[in-house]
């Protein structure tokens, strides 16, 4: 068993899983790129932690009481970059996932203690990212050029997060709905 690792996020349904897996597979075709195939499309809500495997239903059960009741609309449009390294579907501005973060990161110092997301003073910036980790600069900067006119908007509504761990790639392991 021993120590695993693991993070919370709001999956993105299908279909719209499907239209960013295609992207994150084309950038594999053209350009290796694969870092961003070892997760399903998702975004972020608590970076990942540790959190020891044989405590894991523990960790599920302190989880389940989690409660924010509100579903909300979640809408993307087009892509950003965090240059020079990271190339993401843009999700717009939207109180209530905001308040959502904000409310399960006081959750996990809480009821979970961790602490690392407090440590990120970068802010809540919510994205799902298509190509990373091992991104070049040099191709980053030739996809930069090629995503700024591509054009994807879409939206869904959600209620609720998921638990992933990480074996060989990045699982959802269990959904939590209101």
């Amino acid at each position: 068993m021993g120590v695993k690792k693991y993070f919370l996020a709001i999956v993105v349904p299908a279909p719209l899983q499907e239209k960013i897996e295609a992207l994150k597979n084309s950038l594999f075709l053209q350009h290796g790129l694969k870092g961003a195939l070892r997760s399903p499309s998702h975004i972020t809500l608590h970076r990942p932690f540790e959190w020891k495997e044989e405590k894991e239903s523990a960790l599920i059960e302190r989880l389940k009481s989690f409660r924010f009741q509100e579903p909300f609309h979640i809408e993307i449009c087009h892509f950003d970059f965090f240059v020079p390294r990271v190339v993401y579907v843009n999700v717009v501005s939207n109180e209530t996932l905001f308040k959502l973060h904000d409310q399960l990161k006081q959750f996990a110092v809480k009821e979970l203690k961790l602490f690392n997301e407090l440590e990120d003073k970068r802010g809540f910036h919510p994205h799902v990212t298509i190509a990373f980790r091992d991104l070049k600069k040099p191709i980053f900067y030739e996809l930069q050029e090629e995503f700024k006119k591509k054009r994807l908007s879409e939206s869904f509504n959600y209620s609720g997060f998921s638990l992933l761990k990480l074996d060989k790639k990045w699982e959802e392991i269990k959904l939590f709905t209101q």
